[in-house]
């Protein structure tokens, strides 16, 4: 029994392992886009409110995406469908790195070969259309995840064990930021020594001076934004292979005995009528996952304001140079919301009898706090000192971002938690509506202190919209 038991363990925190590595990789597929929109800003011209759009437009989709493969892999293999949908990633981000040879091409067809206005306009169109598919096959990444662990991993050991593997969120981030901010860009640019022609045309494009130190400083990115594609798509497409030859979806077909309740794996027959009445009872009617998902709207409002946005606040608000923002906003996922995810888990399941939305709370009010604190840091402070409160903002953030997701899953139990956390992604990315053109049009129209006040807004309405269901239990398997 005790080798068993070893060997159940083994396979378990491989599971886990592996799901964190090729999650990963999802976010290295779609996070690069912030690290290249200096460059697309630099070479084409492309402003805040553009860039808002295209983020809005990935988010919205994913988030739907995320609904729709989360009722589908509750019913199919896990493993499966997070192989293809990193497969099918990979080649959406080889053909966007080439976005503006499409765009080129095209225009040459329609006999305006060499029209700079008609290549920018359709290349917004390709890139736009590209970065949507991007958005709808992203959502074949955590749907898989979260089945997974609810079949690995025992609901007493969930806060905990999830958390560790939500770390793959701020590891694929933070690798997007290290990959593309001090490999990709630094080493790929274009020679600094530009002619007078093309230094002119990155001021206009940027609405500068030519001799302003901002031309030069963005001349960098020229040409160098389409790598932040390529290489992470090279990654992703080994990452597929290994990701269907290296996961079993549950312990049954790995040869030990299922964690908690029957087999329900993918070869297992499932009456579809029951099936369907026990979604509705633990998802659709259930008020705590609604509630968890209106809280998930306003949590990544915060979270993609500091992580999409991050690099250009820091540059245009506090005057700090591209190499540091990077930095500062890498440390924001792999310091802050790494250790932020562990001890949140931890601290749910030692202290909050595994009550994930009495965690939440506290989180969302210390992200208040932080939100404060940074806004008052002067332009032009030290990045070590503008770093602290940004990082503990990852601290805290990424506790709700892990632990609603985790509470879902508890609630819907393991037969419903990809649906009941397809619910919470499509709330969570319709954030991007606002974190995404509404950022960007405010950051146009008024300045960053009026994003600063919407995030600060929105972790205040998280805090009191958890505040509603606090009487309610960990799980919902009692029910069950």
């Amino acid at each position: 029994m005790q080798t068993t038991r070893k060997s159940f363990l083994k396979w378990q925190w491989k599971t886990i392992v592996v799901l964190m590595a090729g999650y990963a990789m999802f976010y290295l597929l779609r996070k690069n886009f912030s690290l290249a929109m200096p460059g697309l800003t630099a070479e084409f011209g492309i402003n805040n409110t553009t860039l808002g759009i295209f983020l809005t437009l990935h988010g919205v989709i994913y988030g739907l995406s995320r609904y729709v493969v989360g009722i589908i892999t509750d019913r199919n293999s896990a493993k499966k469908i997070m192989a293809l949908g990193l497969a099918l990633c990979a080649a959406v981000n080889v053909l966007f790195g080439m976005s503006d040879l499409w765009a080129t091409w095209l225009v040459s067809i329609a006999g305006t070969a060499g029209d700079a206005a008609a290549i920018a306009t359709a290349l917004a169109y390709i890139m736009g259309v590209l970065w949507m598919v991007n958005g709808f096959l992203q959502g074949m990444g955590v749907p898989p995840c979260t089945k997974m662990m609810t079949h690995w991993v025992h609901p007493d050991e969930l806060a905990t064990k999830m958390s560790v593997w939500n770390m793959s969120h701020s590891i694929g981030a933070g690798l997007a930021m290290a990959l593309c901010g001090y490999v990709i860009m630094p080493n790929l640019g274009l020679d600094m020594s530009m002619d007078a022609e093309k230094v002119s045309a990155i001021a206009a494009n940027l609405n500068l001076d030519p001799a302003d130190a901002k031309v030069m400083t963005f001349a960098g990115h020229v040409g160098a934004w389409r790598w932040c594609f390529l290489i992470p798509a090279a990654v992703g497409l080994m990452g597929a292979v290994w990701l269907f030859f290296t996961l079993k979806d549950d312990p049954v077909d790995a040869g030990f005995d299922p964690v908690v309740g029957e087999r329900k794996s993918a070869e297992a027959a499932v009456d579809v009528a029951e099936h369907k009445a026990f979604v509705r009872k633990h998802v659709y009617r259930n008020r705590i996952i609604w509630t968890l998902a209106v809280t998930n709207l306003f949590v990544y409002i915060v979270r993609f304001g500091a992580l999409d946005w991050g690099i250009k606040i820091l540059m245009e608000d506090k005057a700090m140079n591209f190499a540091m923002a990077t930095t500062v906003v890498m440390l924001f996922e792999l310091v802050g919301g790494n250790l932020g995810m562990i001890f949140w888990g931890w601290f749910t399941d030692k202290f909050m009898h595994s009550k994930a939305h009495h965690t939440c709370i506290i989180c969302m009010i210390c992200v208040a706090v932080c939100i404060v604190a940074y806004w008052l840091m002067p332009q032009g402070a030290p990045w070590w000192v503008l770093l602290i409160p940004y990082m503990m903002m990852g601290f805290c953030i990424y506790g709700p971002q892990a632990l609603l997701g985790i509470c879902a899953a508890q609630h819907a139990t393991n037969r419903a938690s990809a649906t009941a956390n397809g619910i919470l992604g499509i709330f969570g990315y319709m954030s991007t509506i606002i974190s995404g053109a509404g950022f960007g049009i405010i950051a146009d129209k008024v300045g960053w202190s009026g994003v600063y006040v919407a995030m600060l807004v929105a972790s205040v309405i998280a805090a009191g919209v958890l505040v509603t269901i606090r009487g309610a239990k960990a799980n919902g398997y009692e029910a069950e």
